[in-house]
């Protein structure tokens, strides 16, 4: 009985994680533009998700359209973005010092757009895009359908963008940054528009989380890093070797996301003391951050005794 109890709970509480899953899907996606395309480490994320939700819930309470409210919180992260990588091209700051001199900026600035440390909006006299009570609504307000339209758009999108001109030259400065110098490439400029590029999703997936729970907060986005860059191993480490394609890539990013959420809320249901989950979320980066390492000195270690023995069992001869 104990054990049907345990699922049953984990069942009522799948809707609600693959919800959120999906939203930080979104900025999970906005991550692997710095984190594997550019290669580049920046922390702007924990400041920029706050400050989308945080303009999103601000121009809602005006009484602004639900779009254009998300809009402008793109805005907001295209401008967080550009700070980041002005400080990092411009000024020669390394780029993981200007993400944490903009996401401790960004505190300041987050509270002075909501006036206080939280706002929150009201789904019965606001209009939302998504929201926690629409969570078993079998219709196109449920977030999962919400945001998983969103997010196929977005891969499109992205898909298409990273094909033109601009994109392959983004990609290309990622992978070499020399080499792209070399070919007449502005890798500054690349630079800095796909940080851009990356902090606005991330203030989209903090618009879209601002709605859900029915309030924006000035520490919603801290260890945002963390979720993050869990979703994008995760999603590697299980689809990397099925998808292939630039657009599944970026589809593995958000499954990623959905699953790292389920594991969550399954550990949860066991038991887990909230309190402990940034140590677990923490605990999970590590373990996925250090299997691709194990597998090459294992790799290296069975390179080096075939090495060792060419003629394989010529030490038994």
């Amino acid at each position: 009985m104990e054990i049907l109890a345990f699922f049953e709970k984990i069942l009522n509480a799948l809707p609600g994680a693959c919800s959120q899953g999906l939203i930080w899907g979104v900025m999970a996606i906005g991550l692997f533009i710095t984190y594997r395309i550019l290669d580049v480490a920046d922390l702007t994320v924990d400041g920029s998700f706050a400050t989308g939700g945080a303009v999103c819930v601000m121009f809602l309470l005006n009484g602004h359209n639900v779009w254009f409210s998300i809009f402008m919180a793109f805005i907001a992260g295209l401008v967080a973005g550009a700070v980041t990588g002005l400080l990092h091209t411009f000024m020669g700051i390394p780029a993981i010092l200007a993400g944490i001199l903009t996401q401790l900026g960004l505190y300041s600035v987050n509270l002075k757009i909501m006036g206080k440390a939280n706002q929150a909006v009201n789904v019965n006299k606001t209009d939302l895009l998504v929201s926690l009570r629409w969570v078993r609504d079998f219709a196109i307000n449920n977030p999962i359908i919400m945001v998983s339209v969103i997010i196929a758009v977005l891969i499109a999108i992205l898909y298409w963008f990273f094909g033109t001109e601009m994109g392959c030259g983004i990609r290309a400065t990622g992978a070499n940054l020399n080499m792209s110098r070399a070919q007449g490439i502005n890798t500054n400029f690349n630079k800095v528009i796909g940080i851009m590029l990356s902090n606005a999703l991330v203030a989209v997936s903090g618009a879209l989380l601002s709605q859900y729970q029915g309030f924006a907060d000035v520490n919603m986005g801290r260890g945002a890093i963390v979720i993050g860059l869990a979703a994008v191993i995760i999603g590697e480490a299980i689809f990397g070797k099925i998808f292939k394609n630039f657009a599944l890539r970026l589809l593995s990013v958000a499954l990623g996301a959905v699953i790292y959420y389920i594991v969550v809320q399954t550990v949860i249901s066991m038991g887990l003391d909230a309190n402990l989950l940034k140590l677990l979320s923490a605990c999970i980066v590590a373990i996925f951050l250090a299997v691709p390492h194990w597998k090459k000195q294992i790799a290296a270690k069975k390179v080096g005794k075939i090495n060792s023995n060419p003629n394989g069992g010529a030490e038994n001869a």
